[in-house]
């Protein structure tokens, strides 16, 4: 289920991408680059940082086919996404959730302090859409007013103290993924922001 949940994040993430880059008005070639950037962006520089190559998805082909997939459904069903921008919300905030606990656990499992892993779930799960944003010339949205990192690093504080209480891991991942997609939710719905800073 964790890796099902994995894929599903990274097609939301590849449609995200793909739809703001037809947005950009950008060919084919560029859409599909903007899709792919998107959905395993933020694994690959985690990867890269922590000395795992080959990256994670050159050693599972089903993430690329999972992203061309996206690419596919994006173009095709382009007009209709519109109207579907709830369930692909959905599917992006669920996304965040299972790629914080992915990054949380990579860190774990080379030995990395506490913080380093929070910065690597924030980082697997929000990097994606910076690479995206910055591609298609947008102030990254984890960099504006919307409450998206400060969620992950909110869920990788809660895994690491109920870690210590000795919980299953199976209701360790729930717990953790539950929080950070609830609060996404949450924010959204009842519109909260960080407030902004500006030079006087």
């Amino acid at each position: 289920m964790f890796h099902f949940l994995d894929l599903i994040g990274t097609m939301a993430f590849a449609l995200s991408g793909a739809l703001t880059a037809m947005s950009k008005k950008m060919d084919p070639f560029g859409v599909f680059i903007i899709a792919f950037v998107t959905a395993v962006g933020g694994g690959t520089l985690r990867d890269i940082l922590i000395g795992r190559t080959p990256v994670g998805w050159m050693l599972d082909l089903n993430y690329v086919y999972v992203i061309a997939v996206g690419f596919v459904l994006a173009i095709i069903f382009r007009k209709k996404f519109d109207k579907l921008r709830t369930s692909l919300f959905l599917f992006d905030t669920i996304g965040l959730g299972v790629f914080t606990l992915i990054g949380l656990e990579k860190g774990i499992h080379i030995g990395l302090h506490p913080i380093i892993c929070v910065a690597l779930g924030t980082m697997t799960a929000c990097f994606g859409g910076v690479i995206r944003d910055i591609l298609c010339t947008e102030i990254p949205v984890i960099f504006r007013r919307e409450i998206y990192a400060t969620l992950c690093i909110l869920g990788g504080i809660v895994f690491f103290i109920l870690r210590d209480l000795n919980l299953e891991n199976d209701v360790l991942y729930l717990t953790t993924s539950s929080i950070i997609i609830s609060l996404r939710l949450m924010a959204v719905k009842f519109k909260w922001y960080l407030p902004t800073l500006e030079k006087k």
